[in-house]
């Protein structure tokens, strides 16, 4: 009996092994990059897809992991509700362990509202989704929720710098059918999984930070996707509530500063 329990995480350590040298994509030899043509068609079938849609909302549960001086880790989790409505709006509020803060875009302007501090913060913003969700990144990091998937050339910003990629197999994400991608870069990997059918929808992304010690990952879930109900433009403009005080946002130095 315990000559048996002594070699089952070996053998069971063997079955693993196995199963992902099955799941391996065929004539990828070790240590060889390449990139399936599969992969990067569904990929860019879904980034063209939600690029095309003129609004949508959905709900997104993530998780990030940080990485301790002594290698452990520790997980932390928010949910968001977003709402785009091209070519310039976005609204996403995020609760979770780290933040509890709300995020405005009209058009025009820019405004971070941390409701718990009873604070909000607002700045003239580019005039697109793309150019604001850049400015708030390189000017004021910030990073809104769902920014991967936003922009209208996301297809191309996800691939940049890819040296492999494949198709994983099918799986099921909020009880839908996806075809599960996997792709590498240097320093970091990344998984989407999309939705099968007429409406390819991203449901999925985790993304693993190799260059880091421990390998950290963050990964979200995308549900309760809204492509029809209509969004009042007042949705994106903060009005501020009583109490609540303005501050100035810290402008980040760059390199032209």
């Amino acid at each position: 009996m315990s000559d048996h329990r002594r070699s089952t995480p070996a053998v069971l350590g063997w079955m693993l092994f196995a199963l992902l040298a099955a799941s391996a994509p065929a004539g990828l030899a070790a240590g060889e990059a390449a990139i399936e043509e599969e992969a990067t068609q569904i990929l860019e079938k879904s980034m063209t897809y939600l690029s095309g849609l003129p609004k949508f909302s959905l709900a997104a549960h993530s998780s990030i992991e940080a990485v301790m001086d002594t290698g452990q880790k520790i997980q932390f989790d928010n949910i968001s509700l977003v709402a785009v409505k091209r070519p310039n709006k976005l609204y996403a509020v995020r609760l979770g362990d780290l933040v509890g803060q709300s995020f405005h875009y009209d058009g025009a302007n820019l405004t971070l509202h941390d409701a718990d501090n009873g604070v909000f913060a607002t700045v003239e913003a580019p005039e697109t989704l793309e150019g604001m969700l850049d400015f708030a990144r390189e000017s004021l990091d910030i990073v809104a929720p769902a920014a991967d998937f936003i922009y209208s050339n996301a297809f191309e910003l996800l691939m940049e710098d890819v040296e492999s990629g494949f198709v994983v197999g099918a799986s099921v994400v909020e009880g839908v059918i996806c075809d599960h991608l996997a792709f590498s870069k240097p320093g970091t990997d990344f998984q989407v999984w999309v939705a099968r059918g007429d409406q390819p929808l991203p449901m999925k992304l985790v993304v693993t930070s190799r260059d880091i010690l421990s390998a950290p990952q963050f990964s979200v879930v995308l549900r309760e996707w809204d492509l029809e109900t209509e969004i009042a433009d007042e949705k994106f403009t903060f009005t501020p509530p009583e109490g609540a005080q303005a501050i100035e946002f810290i402008v980040l130095e760059t390199e032209s500063d």
